[in-house]
């Protein structure tokens, strides 16, 4: 008796496989008819199982993007991450779904200063402060000469001082740069050249800022009670902005004293030349 040959249907909605109908049993026709079974083919020639491929290629990429977040001790940029996975264009939308499959867990994955890092979620801190080491608080003019940095930046001593009305010492400087969050960026093109402050990238990890842009305007701060709401009508605040190269009015830190930035040589015009 001739076993009969498989053939290829395509199912819909409404059929359900039944063994010994749509499926018949073909045990008893030992390893040819189970390996003839196994190369039977779906649709458009494919093997059974490439509809399934896709997805498990995304979740195992999911997966390594996944713990080399967990793993690292700082945050990582995208640049890195696509070229330790060996991703392309597909790296920010897989980014974007562990982001979300983690909103609402202990664990958040957040953007940070550019990059990428696991945070605990804002809601359950409490639950760690009894591990976290403690920590020496700013003073409140350490805490105002940080704000003025930030949101003025570049920015000299005494243009901080000009600010807050008051002197400033230098030892709040230099526990705001003991911190890691300001750091000295260049010289003002000024009499005496004066060193310029500014913010860094550890000041936007701690805080949770993407950029500097992302720190709160006039009418946010107003409403945390942060400021005064009795404010002069004119009043004005700088739009924060961190650019990483000097600026025209700015001299490299190690600028000689005797080099005159400013001076340009100009060549005289030999004879002839008119226009």
């Amino acid at each position: 008796m001739v076993p009969p040959r498989l053939s290829v249907v395509q199912s819909s909605e409404h059929s359900k496989s039944r063994p010994g109908i749509d499926r018949p049993d073909h045990s008893w026709a030992g390893d040819g008819a189970r390996a003839g079974e196994a190369a039977a083919v779906v649709p458009h020639g494919l093997p059974a199982n490439v509809a399934t491929l896709p997805s498990a290629d995304r979740r195992e990429k999911l997966r390594m993007l996944e713990a080399l977040l967990f793993a690292a001790s700082e945050p990582l940029d995208e640049g890195r991450l696509a070229h330790r996975l060996g991703l392309g264009d597909e790296l920010p939308a897989l980014l974007e779904e562990l982001k979300g499959f983690y909103a609402s867990r202990g664990i958040n994955l957040l953007r940070v200063a550019g990059k990428w890092a696991f945070r605990t979620a804002a809601d359950l801190a409490y639950l760690l402060e009894q591990h976290a080491s403690e920590e020496r608080r700013l003073s409140k003019a350490a805490i105002e000469t940080l704000a003025i940095v930030a949101y003025h930046q570049p920015v000299t001593r005494a243009e901080i001082e000009e600010v807050r009305g008051v002197t400033t010492s230098k030892g709040t400087l230099d526990v705001l740069l003991e911190t890691g969050w300001v750091r000295p960026r260049g010289r003002r093109r000024a009499p005496g050249k004066p060193i310029t402050y500014g913010t860094t990238e550890a000041f936007l990890v701690h805080f949770g800022l993407d950029s500097i842009k992302d720190l709160p305007g006039l009418a946010e701060l107003k409403g945390a009670g942060l400021l005064d709401s009795n404010l002069p009508p004119d009043f004005r605040m700088p739009e924060p902005a961190d650019i990483a190269a000097l600026l025209p009015d700015e001299l490299p830190l190690d600028s000689s004293d005797e080099a005159d930035e400013d001076q340009v040589e100009v060549e005289p015009q030999a004879e002839g030349d008119g226009a």
